[in-house]
């Protein structure tokens, strides 16, 4: 048996609607222009999010409207469930197991709000076990990728035995409120989409064993990204300062993460960065010493689904795990709400 929780599969879904960046942009000049001092100053946030598409759960012409609290949320509970469903069978079926085999489930999103929460939901959908563990993710944001892994190792460290079905899905499209003017909405039309992942986590499973994991959350930095709970959705929080954050403090927070396991940066065959944004690569890029290009699976992720949020990071990691010789070591990363950054230490089979 490994001492170390291992990935058995990585499963990733999206819901079948597709914006073209060029819709996009062209839908969002139609519906700001007219009411917003300055658009076109900011109008070639389209181009240069180096995005070319996305996908969401709704049609385009539904941003085009006002929408309530509650409608977004009945849209986000009957479509997170179904893009779980898949990610859920298909990361189950890849490790070569049976719903029947998964002891726990765990559960991260912040874009909506259900109670029961998904993970109940999901033992009706998928007929699970009745005695199966389940832990719910709240509030966590892009965060909750690397975060909700770890948890999951954590669990599957407890019960070296089980198996762990860890899940995440954000649909960040449904977020999107058309009577909100501010430059952090408008941003946000330019890079969020929707999508969910899977994976089973076990001691008893072969694949990419999780060697450590670790945060590191800033002081007096709760305002950098979050939601503003308002009557008709969820405002975002999204502070122009961020790719900057990442050059003066990310760096010294990734190596103190390192120096704990022995490591320093030259150490690390791969990086597996959540893809924030075009900037905040290119941020990155730069504190890991890296070469321009070298994040070409979160720019790839980046271009072909924008930021997913939580999702987006196991979007990488299914490139990255791909693309991996036996015995790299990779280290991934990510940014969320609290202002937290998320780290894990994977090392190939």
């Amino acid at each position: 048996m490994n001492h170390l929780p291992r990935i058995a599969s990585v499963a990733t879904a999206v819901p079948d609607h597709v914006l073209h960046q060029a819709d996009v942009a062209a839908g969002a000049a139609e519906l700001f222009a007219p009411d917003v001092p300055g658009f076109d100053r900011l109008s070639p946030v389209y181009r240069n999010a180096e995005i070319e598409r996305r996908h969401s759960c709704v049609p385009i012409d539904w941003y085009q409207r006002s929408h309530s609290f509650g409608e977004r949320n009945d849209l986000y509970i009957e479509n997170a469930v179904d893009l779980l469903d898949r990610v859920a069978r298909e990361a189950t079926a890849e490790a070569g197991l049976e719903l029947a085999d998964i002891d726990g489930l765990v559960v991260a999103s912040t874009t909506g709000v259900a109670t029961p929460s998904l993970d109940a939901l999901l033992i009706e959908r998928l007929a699970l076990r009745r005695d199966i563990e389940r832990l719910p993710i709240f509030g966590l944001g892009c965060a909750g990728g690397v975060i909700g892994l770890s948890r999951t190792a954590q669990l599957a460290i407890s019960r070296p035995d089980a198996r762990f079905l860890f899940l995440v899905v954000e649909l960040c499209g449904l977020t999107f409120r058309s009577n909100d003017r501010t430059k952090s909405n408008i941003i946000a039309t330019a890079l969020f989409g929707d999508g969910a992942a899977g994976a089973v986590v076990s001691c008893a499973a072969d694949g990419p064993a999780i060697a450590g994991w670790g945060e590191h959350t800033w002081p007096a930095s709760l305002d950098v990204m979050g939601w503003d709970v308002r009557d008709d959705g969820l405002a975002v929080i999204f502070s122009q300062d961020i790719p900057t954050i990442v050059r003066t403090r990310m760096r010294d927070a990734a190596s103190r993460f390192l120096d704990g396991h022995g490591l320093g940066f030259r150490d690390i065959d791969d990086f597996v960065c959540h893809p924030g944004g075009a900037k905040v690569l290119d941020a990155l890029e730069e504190i890991f010493d890296l070469q321009p290009g070298d994040l070409d699976h979160s720019r790839a992720v980046l271009r072909d689904f924008g930021n997913m949020s939580a999702v987006t990071v196991m979007f990488v990691l299914r490139r990255a795990m791909a693309a991996a010789s036996a015995g790299d070591r990779q280290l991934l990363s990510t940014l969320g709400p609290g202002f937290t950054a998320g780290f894990m230490l994977l090392e190939a089979a």
